[in-house]
């Protein structure tokens, strides 16, 4: 643990231990729900996004979740399977496919986000409404100011170079 010689790096190293910590949470969370609907936290992720999107190609979604494209398409494969999405023909190039959710998926999506939104409005109800639109924001700025830092471009991992790690 770094000393308190050196506050910036301390409160990096704080805000890292905090966030970690959120992370694990969450995705314990996530995982928990998702299989209670016979999914994946992936599958979940990818889901959302096909929904959000009203249809992707599978290189749009590996670049929305941050993986490869072979990654993805196993996601999507998974979703396919269980009747969750289905790969469409892309009307601007027939050697293309686009996906887009079925009616089960639309309705799965739903029943998690019902779910996940009670559990939120439970644990915001505990804050200040000030607070609580701040705590919004701040994730949205942080999720944000992440993706902006992530490149899976090269298909590698450890892309931040270490000069950035530095500063």
């Amino acid at each position: 643990m770094p000393t308190t010689a050196h506050p910036v790096r301390y409160d990096a190293y704080a805000f890292s231990q905090a966030l970690g910590d959120l992370i694990r949470v969450v995705q314990f969370r996530d995982r928990d729900r998702a299989c209670c609907h016979d999914l994946s936290v992936s599958q979940c992720y990818a889901l959302e996004a096909v929904i959000q999107a009203g249809e992707l190609s599978v290189n749009q979604l590996a670049a929305h979740l941050f993986v490869d494209k072979s990654t993805a398409s196993r996601v999507v494969s998974g979703l396919e399977a269980r009747g969750m999405v289905e790969r469409v023909p892309d009307p601007s190039d027939a050697r293309r496919v686009r996906l887009r959710a079925t009616r089960q998926g639309l309705a799965v999506h739903e029943r998690i986000t019902v779910e996940l939104t009670g559990e939120y409005r439970a644990l915001l109800e505990r804050f200040d409404p000030d607070v609580a639109a701040g705590m919004t924001e701040m994730l949205r700025l942080l999720a944000h100011s992440f993706s902006e830092r992530v490149d899976t471009s090269s298909g590698r991992c450890c892309t931040i170079s270490h000069a950035q790690e530095r500063s």
